[in-house]
């Protein structure tokens, strides 16, 4: 195994590897004790967020990374957040479903993802890309994002579940 990350485009007949990559990654989230982010139970025992996973693959564009040829992480780029959050008032692209596979962590897989949605958002002619993420754990991930260059805007709040808004000019 070389552990070369390569980013492909992605499309509907990715949905179960998409779905595998965030049913590992809950898994993945649930052995360190991390249950309030995407719950417990796998993506795919719950057919609304299955829909709704491929609805936001279906409005963007989704990106696979691979390694050794296996899918290890994904993100899909839309041109607007979720419902959740509020639009940024100038074109923008907006990373949705971010997830690395639990086998493939610690490789960069996801800063590997990042690093092309910024290069895709640039390419665009788009000079903003956001992102959102669980605010709880010790603020982890929002501390995850901020290394890799975004900067923290908007705390938001779905129900009990904090949510952080982070940005990068590209």
């Amino acid at each position: 195994m070389d552990n070369a990350i390569k980013i492909r485009r992605g499309g509907s007949a990715d949905l179960p590897a998409v779905l595998g990559i965030l049913d590992s990654a809950v898994v993945w989230l649930n052995g360190k004790g991390i249950t309030a982010q995407w719950g417990t139970d796998p993506f795919t025992t719950r057919p609304k967020t299955v829909e709704h996973v491929g609805q936001v693959m279906g409005e963007g564009d989704p990106w696979i990374a691979e390694v050794d040829g296996v899918p290890a992480g994904t993100l899909t780029l839309t041109p607007h957040p979720g419902t959740y959050v509020e639009p940024a008032g100038e074109p923008e692209r907006y990373v949705r479903y971010l997830a690395t596979d639990g086998r493939f962590h610690g490789l960069g897989v996801g800063a590997a993802l990042l690093a092309h949605a910024a290069e895709e958002t640039r390419r665009a002619g788009v000079s903003l890309l956001r992102v959102d993420c669980f605010a709880g754990s010790e603020g982890r991930l929002v501390a995850y994002y901020e290394r890799q260059g975004f900067t923290r805007t908007d705390p938001f709040t779905v129900g009990d579940w904090p949510g952080q808004v982070l940005e990068m000019r590209v």
